[in-house]
């Protein structure tokens, strides 16, 4: 199947499994509005998708605040008509640390973008979505669905546990419009992101674990790729995925499995 003549949404598409996501759509035929903060990391991305024949729009947004994204989604349906796929991708690591030096302007902050911001992307969505039905995607992590062993982690997984349930709740709410809701829940990505988590004595707090053959199976420890992502995203997305809703795919070489 294409995503020829289909419209799709990719927030967080600056960069990463957004970029990789945003890419891996327009390749498929959809016309793709990439969605962020930073003008120039989606203006880049929106013209290698030209370069290659594709079809681009930049939306400027910060996916925490509700008026920006109803605003984002009516600016993407008035340009093209329709939306027909939405990859609720934008997220943060935050601040990693105890519990007890956890701020709640950090435990805020967190929840805000990850998980509030989820609930808006796809509750702006979903007028345009209902026209035709459609694929929500939204990337959750092993943390907080299959792995508890990152100590530290406490917002970010709380966040990630609660867009698995949100996800959930809205497959069957949506299911009679013909609208797909999934999560796909990567594990180590060869990313950026990673580099902008804030860590503040996790050493201190966290059991000691030696994987000395590494800790993802099928690849002997090495991380995945963006692109990787991307191809099960635009999976989900298309028709080919016609019959799959309210599930969790893990994409981690069996990285859950060990160090859950």
């Amino acid at each position: 199947m294409t995503m020829e003549g289909k419209v799709a949404v990719v927030t967080g598409a600056g960069s990463g499994l957004g970029e990789a996501a945003a890419k891996r759509l327009a390749g498929g035929g959809a016309k793709v509005a990439v969605l962020g903060r930073t003008k120039d990391d989606l203006e880049q991305v929106k013209g290698a998708i030209e370069r290659e024949g594709g079809e681009a729009m930049v939306v400027l947004a910060d996916i925490s605040k509700a008026d920006e994204m109803q605003r984002a989604m009516q600016t993407i349906a008035d340009r093209w008509g329709r939306i027909d796929a939405v990859f609720a991708n934008a997220g943060i690591n935050g601040v990693w640390t105890s519990i007890e030096d956890l701020t709640p302007e950090d435990w805020d902050m967190t929840l805000n973008i990850n998980l509030k911001g989820t609930f808006l992307t796809i509750k702006y969505a979903v007028p345009y979505l209902k026209r035709q039905g459609g694929s929500v995607i939204v990337t959750s992590s092993i943390n907080g669905t299959r792995v508890f062993s990152n100590t530290g982690a406490t917002a970010y997984s709380s966040s990630k546990a609660g867009q698995v349930a949100l996800a959930k709740m809205l497959a069957v709410e949506l299911a009679k419009h013909k609208i797909r809701v999934n999560v796909i829940c990567p594990g180590a990505i060869d990313t950026e992101i990673d580099e902008n988590t804030e860590r503040v004595g996790v050493d201190e707090i966290r059991e000691p674990v030696d994987y000395p053959e590494g800790k993802i199976p099928l690849t002997d420890g090495t991380p995945g790729r963006a692109e990787q992502v991307g191809d099960l995203v635009y999976f989900l997305a298309s028709d080919d995925s016609s019959h799959i809703s309210g599930s969790e795919i893990w994409i981690d070489g069996a990285e859950s499995l060990i160090v859950g």
